[in-house]
């Protein structure tokens, strides 16, 4: 466990003792600072690590996002993690929406409060962001060798204090009034996660729950990928969870991926 930081109040021991009977995070380690926790997963998943391996790190000096933007945290406040899969081609379509799932799930439950998902994977309270996911996929000759799945999700920091971020996240602190033990959260996310990815390796439909769950179904929305922009009503979703815009003319389009933004 190189750069385990001592002062953490994660006790992954505890971390781990609730976690060996889950694929996922049954081999888990905690780094006091990593450049990303992304970068660090996809190493060690091409080293050969066992499927379901978890990183966790207090900082990250270059976390990211979605579209290589900055993933700005407060050390030794939020959870970063990264997890390592071995899906099929198949099973890896599904890993986005029940990690988006997991995350909707384990902060509604853990702060009472209403929580939504904003497509493809953002995760809000009181309509500001409180964590972002990440999926990747290493595929050589259309076989998929391993996807990195990376969390970020904002606990006991204050965003509202930063600048940058402050219009647009927030944290389950900061809509709640309470602090929480990330142990505990950590724990209930990757137990959830385990129990989602079980159900993608058997098969099973998360459509209708993800549909749910959008809030951005039946929004008039504009979606700007790389240099093609679209726009009309997002009217419902297909079984791997991309977005299906039906436009002005009453055509319809699937999404795949994209920045989302609602429109008067």
């Amino acid at each position: 466990m190189t750069g385990l930081r001592k002062m953490s109040d994660i006790d992954i021991n505890r971390v781990r003792n609730r976690l060996e009977d889950c694929i996922v995070g049954h081999s888990i380690n905690l780094y006091e600072t990593t450049e990303s926790t992304m970068d660090e997963a996809k190493r060690l998943a091409e080293d050969g690590a066992p499927e379901g391996t978890v990183i966790v790190a207090e900082n990250q000096k270059a976390g990211r996002g979605r579209f290589d933007r900055l993933w700005m945290s407060e050390p030794g406040k939020d959870l970063l993690f990264s997890v390592v899969f071995r899906p099929n081609a198949a099973q890896a379509a599904y890993i986005n929406m029940a990690a988006a799932l997991t995350i909707w799930r384990s902060v509604a439950e853990a702060t009472g409060l209403d929580a939504s998902i904003k497509w493809p994977n953002d995760v809000k309270l009181a309509g500001r962001k409180v964590s972002g996911i990440l999926v990747e996929s290493t595929v050589t000759h259309a076989n998929v060798e391993h996807t990195v799945l990376g969390v970020g999700l904002n606990v006991n920091s204050s965003p509202g204090a930063v600048p940058e971020i402050a219009a647009t996240a927030t944290s389950m602190y900061s809509e709640s009034g309470r602090t929480f033990n990330r142990a505990d959260i950590l724990i209930e996310v990757l137990r959830e996660l385990d129990r989602r990815y079980a159900l993608i390796r058997a098969g099973s439909s998360m459509k209708e729950e993800w549909s749910s769950r959008l809030e951005t179904l039946g929004q008039r929305v504009r979606v700007q990928w790389k240099d093609n922009t679209d726009e009309g009503i997002a009217t419902g979703v297909d079984e791997i969870g991309n977005l299906i815009l039906t436009k002005a003319d009453g055509t319809t389009k699937t999404i795949v991926a994209g920045e989302v933004t609602l429109q008067a």
